[in-house]
């Protein structure tokens, strides 16, 4: 990997989570992810149903700094959304 291949912190990291089309679905992930982001903006989110309408994936766009990373934040996105008792969905880097 090159040095201009590197990420310079900060910068902004977008989060895709993809899971089951649900009412509440959108909400849950944007209060899970500002619980890690406290300065996430929600107004940008990314939001597209597929072909079926079955899944809908959120694209969520964080001011990710060193700390975030090494702290886990970014995977505790993951438990928090297990905690509330979600069981299908899916989270990328």
């Amino acid at each position: 990997m090159s040095n201009a291949e590197l990420l310079e912190f900060p910068c902004d990291f977008p989060i895709k989570v993809m899971g089951e089309t649900r009412d509440d679905f959108a909400q849950t992930i944007v209060e899970v992810v500002q619980q890690n982001a406290p300065d996430f903006d929600a107004t940008g989110v990314e939001m597209r149903a597929s072909s079926g309408g079955k899944y809908i994936s959120l694209t969520c766009t964080v001011a990710d700094q060193p700390p975030l990373r090494q702290g886990g934040a970014l995977n505790s996105h993951w438990a928090a959304w297990r905690a509330r008792g979600h069981k299908r969905a899916g989270m990328g880097e």
